[in-house]
């Protein structure tokens, strides 16, 4: 009978290095715990590949890597496992860490070892991560740099905006052409930036089929569809309506305890704030121009509930039909006109 041998390794990333510990499981024997450091370079990769070759690591499903999502840091080992059919969960770095329990001390190398132990006892619903999409990775660039020229833009405008009140006219004058460039350039970029992104969109298949379906949701904008493609790696995993309203922190949970405690269901802080705050976006949109949405909004608030409340549920409402339209690639369809 042919033995199979698994591999669990966990990984501590930073920008200048990473830790790895490496846990093997061989004829059923656990072996003693490898860890090494690299730095985070190709140079640095070059060497964990040896590092891997030499302790006769599997590249295949007998074996997992974990690491937590480190934004970009981790980009050059998700290539690395990508190309070389190695499996990898980037996982939220919230939910791995309470999973430890009570942790007393810490360190790169530490973490590495907990990681790495953390794959070994959740080995059976760890989902390996899909393999690196470099167009994919280029639009969420693309929209994180949009996201931070739109913020120095505005914050410029309201800077002089605030000064208005308060300096003489040749002061004001001087300092509005000082800035003048600097917004002129901001906006220009931001343009750019735009463009860039739309040139993305139209040119991937994937991309421009699932753009085109959200948009037919009520609500949804050219920025929203673009984010909600990049924040699900297109809809990658398969999620389902529950755990995208959850990640975007539209869900509202239960909050009690035996007879002392007894609160409002409320959404959890734990969320994406940026589409959140799309989506909210999108819920105002929905009432103002969709009549399902409208007639919804003013019957609960004939109701008596908070106007917040109904928001969060029209958001909620907005979030299911995404998954919706995307899992059954047909463009939302609105029953109630139909039926009219």
């Amino acid at each position: 009978m042919q033995t199979i041998n698994k591999f669990y390794l966990g990984l501590d990333m930073s920008k200048p290095y990473f830790d790895a510990s490496l846990l093997a499981v061989i004829n059923h024997q656990k072996q003693s715990m490898e860890s090494a450091r690299f730095t985070n370079d190709p140079a640095g990769i070059k060497l964990f590949n040896k590092w891997l070759k030499q302790y006769k690591v599997s590249f295949d499903e007998h074996s997992i890597v974990v690491l937590e999502n480190t934004g970009i840091y981790h980009r050059l080992i998700w290539s690395y496992c990508a190309k070389n059919n190695l499996p990898i969960h980037i996982g939220n770095a919230a939910h791995i860490k309470w999973s430890f329990g009570i942790a007393r001390g810490k360190s790169d190398k530490i973490d590495s070892q907990r990681l790495c132990q953390y794959a070994f006892k959740h080995y059976d619903e760890l989902k390996a991560t899909p393999a690196l999409n470099p167009a994919l990775l280029q639009l969420k660039d693309l929209m994180s740099s949009r996201s931070k020229l739109l913020s120095q833009l505005n914050s410029n405008k309201t800077y002089l905006k605030e000064l208005k009140a308060v300096n003489d006219k040749q002061v004001q004058s001087t300092l509005e052409k000082a800035y003048q460039m600097a917004i002129a350039g901001l906006a220009k970029s931001i343009k750019d930036i735009e463009a860039l992104i739309k040139n993305i969109i139209t040119a991937n298949e994937a991309f421009h089929h699932n753009y085109q379906l959200l948009q037919t949701v009520p609500g949804i904008g050219h920025l929203t569809a673009v984010y909600l493609i990049c924040c699900t790696n297109n809809f990658a995993g398969k999620i389902s309506g529950k755990q995208l309203a959850c990640y975007a922190g539209v869900v509202p949970f239960e909050h009690s305890s035996g007879i002392s405690v007894r609160g409002r269901t409320r959404v959890h802080k734990m969320a994406n704030k940026d589409l959140k705050k799309l989506l909210h976006l999108s819920a105002l949109s929905a009432i103002k121009y969709y009549p399902e949405f409208t007639h919804y909004y003013q019957r609960k608030k004939a109701e008596g509930k908070h106007s917040m409340s109904v928001l969060n549920a029209i958001r909620n409402k907005i979030v299911l039909r995404v998954i919706a339209v995307v899992n059954n690639k047909k463009a939302y369809v609105n029953n109630q006109n139909e039926a009219a």
